[in-house]
């Protein structure tokens, strides 16, 4: 049995420290394929320096909502685009929309991620969205940039059931991080109701650690109690999700499936 963990900033700062003790626990859990995902090109270029050194860990291209400031040229958005096209880079993300923070500039983010959008399809990559409190204008962008090799992930999927079948219909996946194991959340119900090939798991480290790791660093092993609550809520044999969930990851990011060995 192997997980997968498709979204975790492991190039962050906060794995600074341990960053590779964090990797050897991943895959002593029993992990088996990581993608680390950039928010500007700093982080970008990170990630695909990480993914250079770990068979197993691939990375996205992106630029995170929050990263979104006036005055952002193409400069900015060719230095992306070079970066999309390095070894191991196999998604466009984090990209997308957030409204949460006081100041945001929505004229501006929607315009960054359309212009995220339309890199991904130029280079037939799966796009990794980010939405946070902007599902209006999230779904609407989607489905004005819709074509028939725009596809995706839906990152720590917070939208509601009806919300989750309208971004499937979409062509996205819906990623499910460690909050399907908070006390409030809807993502059981959501998870219960999905076809498991529409599904993911992630756990977002260093943020979000599931229960029973909540006020402490989140990391990527942590990913097998996110597989463990959803198997649960689909009342399915935990070696068949956190099987397929590794296969829905590979065919959505055009990635071999893992093997047991490896770096």
């Amino acid at each position: 049995m192997r997980y997968a963990d498709v979204h975790c900033h492991l190039s962050f700062p906060e794995f600074d420290a341990d960053r590779d003790e964090a990797i050897a626990r991943f895959r002593a859990a029993g992990g088996g394929l990581l993608i680390d995902p950039g928010t500007d090109p700093v982080t970008s270029r990170r990630s695909v320096e990480l993914a250079g050194r770990y068979d197993f860990i691939y990375a996205n291209v992106g630029l995170h909502p929050g990263e979104v400031r006036a005055p952002y040229g193409p400069e900015l958005l060719d230095e992306l685009a070079g970066l999309a096209r390095a070894d191991k880079v196999v998604g466009i993300g984090e990209i997308g929309l957030d409204y949460y923070w006081p100041g945001y500039d929505r004229d501006l983010q929607i315009g960054a991620f359309r212009e995220m959008l339309r890199l991904a399809v130029s280079l037939d990559l799966p796009v990794v969205i980010h939405c946070r409190d902007a599902w209006p204008d999230m779904l609407r962008v989607l489905s004005e940039e819709r074509s028939s090799t725009l596809r995706g992930a839906m990152h720590c999927f917070s939208g509601d059931l009806d919300i989750a079948r309208q971004c499937i219909g979409l062509g996205m996946k819906i990623s499910v991080p460690g909050t399907i194991t908070y006390k409030r959340s809807n993502l059981p119900e959501i998870v219960a109701s999905m076809p498991l090939e529409a599904l993911l798991s992630e756990t977002d480290a260093p943020y979000l650690s599931p229960v029973p790791m909540r006020g402490k660093r989140n990391e990527p092993a942590n990913v097998t109690h996110t597989v463990r609550a959803i198997a649960d809520a689909r009342q399915e044999p935990l070696e068949t999700v956190a099987n397929s969930l590794v296969g829905n990851a590979c065919r959505l990011f055009g990635i071999p499936l893992p093997h047991a060995a490896g770096r």
